[in-house]
């Protein structure tokens, strides 16, 4: 994949995508490749093992699950073929309920629930590129965790955007009704990064 960095004008596919090496991790927006590396850090980890554990013992028998990094999220534009997608994401964690969209490569469509945990290498496209390509792709509700500052943006779907940001705090529990009776807590969650 080091060519498709130095051809930065070439726009990439799922296609192309799926040709590349699975040692390294990418992702693909708009065509534009980003690398993903460095690793994420232990408490970037011990976070989304949290978020897991809380998430996955609620939804335990319902319809919905959840999945962690690296599990492919592809958003295509319209009705456009698999290996013609021009978006394939990684979120650190999503929740899918449309088991439609569900098959052996991932999620094809958007997911219900993203969380995306900030590391200083990918807290600007969080912010920013990944916030416009989930409000677009439909996502229900997107969460930015900021590790250091023991902050939760929540945004939920208003119509056809995102709402503004509920804000949580370290000693928090968040209500996830798109989900039904789930809370997460916080306290738990930062406490097991520390």
């Amino acid at each position: 994949m080091p060519q498709a960095q130095r051809q930065l004008e070439t726009r990439f596919t799922y296609g192309d995508y799926r040709t590349w090496p699975d040692s390294e991790r990418w992702e693909l927006i708009h065509g534009v490749p980003y690398d993903m590396s460095p690793a994420p850090s232990r408490s970037h980890q011990a976070l989304i093992t949290e978020f897991i554990f809380q998430f996955r013992s609620f939804l335990q028998d319902k319809v919905c699950r959840i999945y962690p990094a690296p599990f492919d999220v592809r958003l295509p534009e319209g009705d456009e073929a698999d290996d013609d997608i021009e978006t394939v994401v990684q979120p650190d964690l999503v929740v899918v309920c449309d088991r439609d969209k569900l098959d052996e490569k991932g999620c094809k469509g958007a997911p219900d629930l993203v969380i995306e945990i900030l590391s200083p290498s990918t807290a600007a496209k969080d912010l920013h590129e990944k916030f416009t390509l989930y409000e677009r792709a439909g996502v229900k509700e997107y969460w930015i965790v900021h590790p250091q500052d023991r902050t939760v943006m929540v945004f939920k779907r208003e119509g056809e955007r995102f709402g503004r940001a509920a804000m949580y705090a370290g000693e928090d529990s968040v209500d996830v009704p798109l989900l039904g009776e789930l809370v997460i807590d916080l306290k738990q969650a930062f406490s097991s990064a520390e």
